[in-house]
């Protein structure tokens, strides 16, 4: 866990705070982050609205009317600074979630530059990116956008010089040494790998996004028609 002295604090506009604890992406520190995420939940400080984790920040919206009619920053960073989250962040077993991916035509859009670039065969392409388990880092971008640690570097590959005016919902990308899932059908750059037949955002669902901060995911391999035939579900 964090020292207290090395998280740094800072202002976004009239209504959020950051809370900054580094600058390396890593398991570590999103374990930090989420761990203060729900310490600070737990707190129910009132007055605070939303907190949104990320890469390395954790940022905490709130009503300054209802903090301080003065200083609320200052007051809301006080009240924070004497919680105290544990010392050492516990990983509990987490059950790892499957998320069955076509890789063939016409879902993987890209794939065949993916493997180009990296001097692979398609087939090592695949196979490298269903062997490893994803730490869920942050929901972002669109409703339901994952963004996943732990890709294999073998595969990295960098975004597409002209962006598509369409992504389809499902589609599976990587850009740079990031891997994600698009839950909505929206533009975007990302070299296309495969498509989910999940669906990761359904508003009318008790529990909208398939994915939370904190999740484990692997990916595994299906057929275009066990595709179809899953198409569109929505998994608990």
């Amino acid at each position: 866990m964090k020292n207290m002295d090395s998280i740094k604090f800072f202002p976004m506009g009239e209504d959020a705070l950051i809370m900054e604890f580094g600058d390396t992406m890593n398991i570590e520190m999103n374990n930090t982050i989420l761990s203060w995420k729900k310490t600070i939940e737990t707190a129910a400080i009132p007055g605070v609205s939303e907190i949104v984790p990320a890469y390395t920040t954790l940022t905490v919206f709130y009503r300054p009317e209802d903090i301080f009619a003065y200083h609320p920053f200052e007051r809301l960073k006080e009240l924070i600074l004497q919680l105290s989250p544990p010392l050492s962040t516990i990983i509990k077993k987490k059950q790892i979630k499957e998320i069955p991916v076509c890789y063939e035509e016409p879902y993987a859009l890209d794939l065949k530059f993916v493997a180009d670039f990296n001097k692979l065969s398609i087939q090592e392409v695949i196979q490298i990116h269903i062997s490893q388990i994803y730490p869920v880092y942050f929901l972002g971008f669109s409703p339901g956008f994952p963004f996943l640690g732990g890709m294999d570097s073998k595969i990295a590959t960098p975004r597409r010089t002209v962006p598509r005016s369409t992504i389809p919902a499902g589609s599976v990308g990587i850009a740079g040494e990031q891997t994600g899932i698009y839950p909505l059908a929206s533009p975007g750059g990302w070299q296309i790998i495969g498509r989910t037949p999940y669906q990761l955002f359904d508003q009318s669902h008790h529990q909208p996004t398939l994915l939370q901060s904190g999740d484990l995911i692997r990916f595994i391999t299906i057929s275009k028609e066990e595709f179809q035939a899953l198409e569109g579900k929505h998994v608990d």
